[in-house]
This record gives C-alpha cells, structure tokens and sequence, in this order.
C-alpha cells in the first residue's frame, strides 16, 4: 500500500474521534429541564427588576426559575407594578430573563432581559426594557390544572410549562 493511504486513514479516524468526543460533550451539556426549589430560586430571583424606566419590586412568592441546561436558567416573576402608569401596568405583568437562547411558544428568544404580559385574548406578549413589543405568542389552557397559581413553572415531556393561572407558553432551551 502507499504511504498516502495510511496518511488518510489516520485522518478519517482522527476526524471520527474528534466528532466523537464533540457528541459526548454536547450528550453531557443537554440536562433535562428542571424547576428550582424555592430556597434555590431565592438566590438567583431579583428583589426589584427595572422596565420602562422604572423599577418595581418582586413578588418573590410569585417568581420561578427552570434549569434548562447546564448552568442555564429562566427566571420569571411577577412585579408590584402599582406605582407604574396605567399604560404600563396594563401591560407589563412581569420579568422574564435568559441567560442563553431560549424558544418560548415557538418563537426564538435571545439572551437578555425581558418584561411580560399575559393578556385576556389568549397570548404572551414579551416586551424589551424600553416596554417596546417583541413578540407575542399564543398560550395553552391546562384545564386540568386544579389549584392554579398566579405564576409558575413545571416540567412536561417536552420542555418546560411557563403558567400565569391556567394560561402557559411552552419553553425550551435552544
């Protein structure tokens, strides 16, 4: 055989090793999502989060935080936006931040820090830190939810349930 044969040889099994241990990294990356107790999530959820240029503070008892990969979390919560204008507050219902891609209702959303809104015609409507619209998105009735919460978060098999009462938006890590 020609010494070029054993030069490519070497290459494809050191191409196949290389992709190998790349699958078995990214295999160890992906963590089924999970929800952080209540002490967990006390750590990481803000005491007050600013929007439109204002800051009001967090309903801690109506905040949560789902892991969604390896040192990668969503954290919601709702605000005491009383002291807001009735512009805003009829709006802006909470926070929502990532700090990694996230897909929410089937749209794709960045790393960053968000306010939220569920409103009455069935949509999540997801705003920047200036209370400008980036997306909204339709949300799903859990009509066998039996003691709703003002806002939570659960596992499903397919990614993570993100509720305000019965109304949720799917979430998934990217």
């Amino acid at each position: 055989m020609k010494p070029g044969y054993y030069n490519f040889v070497s290459l494809v099994m050191f191409l196949a090793l290389v992709f190998a241990l790349e699958a078995a990294v990214n295999a160890q990356e992906k963590v089924a999502p999970e929800i952080l107790t209540e002490a967990a999530a006390a750590k990481i959820v803000p005491t007050s989060f600013y929007f439109a240029g204002q800051s009001a503070p967090t309903q801690v008892r109506n905040a949560a935080v789902a892991r969604v990969g390896k040192e990668r979390h969503v954290i919601a919560g709702l605000v005491d936006t009383s002291g807001y204008s009735t512009e805003i507050s009829g709006k802006y219902e909470g926070f929502l931040i990532t700090d990694s891609p996230v897909n929410i209702g089937g749209k794709s959303l960045e790393i960053g820090a968000y306010g939220f809104g569920f409103s009455a015609d069935g949509k999540l409507h997801i705003f920047d830190l200036s209370s400008k619209e980036i997306m909204a998105v339709d949300t799903m009735n859990d009509k066998e939810m039996k003691r709703p919460r003002p806002l939570m978060m659960s596992v499903s098999s397919d990614g993570v349930r993100f509720y305000k009462g019965k109304n949720y938006v799917l979430v998934r890590a990217n």
